[in-house]
């Protein structure tokens, strides 16, 4: 097994993720939440809290709600996980890559990325199975978007990761880039692979990966775009884009 576990730049990180950290504390309270009223209330109390709340492909193209309007869903559904693996995963990769988006394009362009590329996660992943009655749940695909942010904004990055295998634990470093552009490769795969599935069938919702992504390329590259425009209207005068600094967190 293995999990990211930290990053290494070039340029140094000058502010708090406090946006980072607001979004994985608020994707936490929410699970807590989650397991409060499966003991409360058990496995069906669960179920109809997953089902209120998050999105479900066949009940939007039909424009149809349960408890919620359908369209909430496309944002209330990036805060809730199938279980503990799900948000632990998504926390951490968010936690490692996170960080280094937001401080580049500052907390209030951040968080408008982070939204828009959960949502088109959903979209992407309706026209995929439009007639899916299977809830949606889950931060990856905005979490998706910011992966695609970090290689088109840190290109040279590199992501440290924990290998481990108990009771071995190695930790290896491995270009940024590499590493996204495999995790990319990989939900294309799925995705192509899951077209053949039912509408029944559960499982990973790869092309809300893939739509998050290619949604995360297309707003990095518009703010990399302005940022190179601004940068060439001042002559050249950054703030520190080019220093040569290692930054670990």
């Amino acid at each position: 097994m293995f999990a990211p576990v930290g990053t290494e730049e070039i340029i140094p990180r000058r502010t708090f993720p406090a946006v980072t950290a607001i979004i994985v504390a608020i994707n936490i309270l929410v699970f807590l939440y989650q397991a409060f009223i499966f003991i409360t209330e058990g496995e069906e109390g669960l179920s109809a809290l997953i089902q209120s709340i998050a999105l479900v492909p066949g009940l939007v193209t039909g424009g149809e709600s349960v408890v919620l309007p359908f369209y909430l869903t496309f944002f209330t559904a990036m805060f809730v996980h199938a279980g503990l693996l799900h948000i632990a995963s998504n926390m951490i990769y968010l936690a490692v890559f996170g960080d280094n988006v937001e401080d580049l394009m500052g907390p209030g362009l951040y968080i408008v990325f982070y939204l828009i590329c959960g949502i088109a996660a959903s979209l992407v992943q309706i026209a995929a199975d439009p007639t899916s009655m299977i809830p949606n749940v889950g931060a990856s695909g905005a979490i998706a978007g910011v992966l695609a942010g970090y290689i088109l904004l840190l290109p040279t990055g590199t992501v440290r990761i924990l290998f481990f295998l108990p009771p071995f634990s190695r930790i290896a470093r491995i270009p940024a880039l590499f590493f996204i552009s495999l995790w990319f490769i990989i939900q294309i795969f799925g995705g192509v692979m899951s077209l053949g599935a039912t509408s029944e069938s559960g499982g990973v919702a790869y092309w809300a990966h893939v739509g998050g992504f290619l949604a995360g390329l297309a707003l990095a590259s518009v703010y990399k775009l302005i940022i190179r425009r601004r940068l060439f209207r001042s002559g050249g005068r950054g703030d520190g884009w080019g220093r040569a600094m290692i930054r670990c967190d």
